[in-house]
């Protein structure tokens, strides 16, 4: 798999939920394949219902046209048909030494004969391509931008960017690229360029929301609260009570140097608090404990027959600073 072209294994199994390292790794065993012999000797399919398990492997058995290899790259490996991967099971245990099976897969369990046969072949013939942690994906962006095109990108852009854009890696290369682009010689991609030219089609989750207001970030908090599709105010109540109360006992361990027990206290793992010190640091005293005493008021007016809307955007502005 290594970019010095070391021999090729007989068979790989690529897989995973993050598409753009699928990708890569695919590209990469492509590059194997000789470019004037493209059409004699590359077979790429997607699984389908009626993919006929005969065709596939004499595809595979089918000896390369020059000095080779033959690739045979299968997409969507997790769907194939029983009789499909049956036949790829049977073919693994004697596979054709001048060709390589590539299955690419969003997921496949480690359980089923079809991995294990892949598995079982000499060398590492899994690629694994599990998808980046929430919390990861903004350093993420942020590295594939310098990277790639040789651009800055705040942390406050990449969130955003990630923010309105999704999880998905290929989404979030392909909008780092128009921006490059948009931006042109300027040597930064900032906050504004991404508020100006991303369309939000993520759905708003609510630890955004949360985050926005543990930073105060008034702004942020509203905007992303006006972008949720029918939210529920008394939920979005519920837990953005359960955060104040959170970043309360925050202030009061760090009061008493014992910041560093908080995931312990709070019975979190560390990466889930990793912010709430700093975020703390930003209210000063009484400030937490009377957004509590409020949040008891709003929830009286959500429940009833008051403005919610207003009430709830109101108590987000105040609890902000704003």
């Amino acid at each position: 798999m290594a970019e010095t072209k070391s021999p090729l294994l007989r068979a790989y199994l690529i897989v995973g939920s993050d598409e753009l390292k699928r990708q890569a790794a695919v590209a990469r065993i492509k590059r194997y394949v000789d470019e004037g012999l493209v059409d004699f000797n590359l077979d790429e399919l997607t699984a389908s219902a009626d993919m006929d398990p005969a065709s596939l492997v004499a595809s595979l058995d089918t000896m390369p046209f020059g000095p080779g290899p033959r690739l045979v790259i299968v997409h969507d490996a997790g769907k194939l048909p029983k009789a499909v991967s049956e036949a790829l099971i049977t073919y693994l245990d004697n596979p054709n030494p001048s060709s390589v099976l590539c299955l690419e897969a969003e997921s496949l369990a480690k359980g089923t004969r079809l991995y294990k046969a892949v598995a079982k072949q000499d060398g590492k013939p899994i690629v694994e391509c599990a998808a980046k942690k929430a919390w990861e994906l903004p350093a993420y962006v942020a590295q594939l931008c310098q990277r790639t095109h040789g651009k800055r990108m705040g942390e406050a852009a990449a969130k955003e960017l990630v923010g309105r854009v999704g999880e998905s890696t290929v989404l979030l290369d392909a909008q780092v690229r128009t921006l490059a682009e948009l931006v042109g010689d300027r040597p930064e991609i900032t906050l504004a360029d991404v508020e100006e030219h991303v369309a939000r089609t993520a759905e708003v989750k609510p630890w955004e929301f949360l985050d926005a207001v543990s930073g105060r970030d008034a702004r942020r908090a509203l905007a992303l609260y006006q972008s949720m599709t029918d939210p529920s105010q008394v939920a979005l109540l519920t837990l953005l009570v359960g955060r104040i109360r959170e970043l309360a006992c925050a202030r009061s361990l760090a009061a008493r140097g014992e910041g560093a027990s908080l995931a312990r206290a709070l019975g979190k793992q560390e990466w889930q608090v990793k912010n709430h010190l700093r975020w703390a640091r930003g209210f000063s005293d009484g400030d937490l404990e009377r957004a509590l005493v409020e949040a008891a008021a709003l929830e009286r007016i959500l429940k009833g027959t008051g403005d919610s809307d207003a009430a709830f955007v109101s108590y987000v502005a105040r609890v902000c600073g704003a």
